[in-house]
């Protein structure tokens, strides 16, 4: 299982200071089509051309969703590694079959930690090895699951909402056996590789937690709509809020390092 987040962790076992989720709409039945493709081709190619795979996943409520996560050093970093793998061979091999399965590729927001120490931790977070004659997807599925909430703010409120959830909410989820993974915000600077969009209307605030199970979520979550704190935070970030939170209930391939 990977590390919870950590207030004050050491810089060097932080992951990725920019980073994508991508959600990705399917055609039916082309989810498992997709992992397979992606965990078994996809994932060293653009390690290899300077980014981070940080997770991959099944959306548990939305069964043609495929949703995933990359890093990058820099903005800089990020505009040379998409260059490199997109113009490369690795793609070029599997681009018509992965484009084949989905519907649309261009759900994306651009984040950065929502403070300091808010990134992923993945020191000694490890990828199993595929036997030669196996497909990612056949793999026996993970039991855990990470829960990503987005919260739609107004501009200028996310460094409040961020220090608040910080200090108030992120002790009380994990006081309830929560693993709070990272949180994030979003990164406004200008997209460094225009070819692939992304959502940069978007001011948001991503809270990212690893549950045991399903089950744990649920009760988890049951616990702390009860809690006073809980619904006092709520009802004050409520002022600041453009639209319904987002819950993503996802379970990790295979091959994801988050989830683990």
């Amino acid at each position: 299982m990977n590390m919870p987040l950590n207030v004050t962790p050491k810089p060097a076992a932080l992951a990725s200071p920019v980073v994508e989720l991508r959600q990705y709409t399917l055609n039916p039945g082309q989810r498992d089509t997709l992992i397979d493709i992606f965990d078994g081709g996809l994932i060293e190619g653009q390690e290899d051309a300077g980014m981070t795979i940080i997770g991959q996943f099944r959306d548990l409520d939305r069964p043609d969703m495929f949703v995933w996560m990359r890093g990058f050093d820099s903005m800089n970093a990020r505009k040379n590694a998409l260059a490199d793998f997109y113009g490369g061979p690795v793609w070029a091999a599997h681009r018509d079959a992965a484009n084949a399965t989905m519907i649309d590729s261009d759900d994306v927001l651009l984040l950065k930690p929502a403070w300091p120490g808010a990134g992923f931790d993945l020191a000694g977070a490890q990828r199993p090895s595929l036997a030669t004659d196996e497909k990612p997807f056949q793999n026996k599925p993970l039991t855990g699951i990470v829960v990503i909430e987005i919260h739609h703010l107004q501009r200028g409120t996310e460094a409040d909402f961020a220090h608040r959830f910080e200090a108030e909410i992120g002790p009380l989820m994990t006081a309830q056996g929560a693993r709070l993974l990272a949180a994030f915000v979003t990164e406004h600077a200008e997209n460094s590789f225009p070819r692939l969009p992304v959502r940069a209307d978007e001011n948001v605030f991503i809270s990212i937690t690893g549950f045991a199970s399903a089950e744990a979520h649920a009760r988890h979550k049951a616990t702390l709509v009860a809690s006073p704190a809980w619904q006092a935070f709520w009802q004050a970030a409520q002022l600041g809020l453009t639209k319904p939170m987002e819950t993503l209930r996802l379970s990790p391939t295979s091959q994801s390092l988050v989830g683990r």
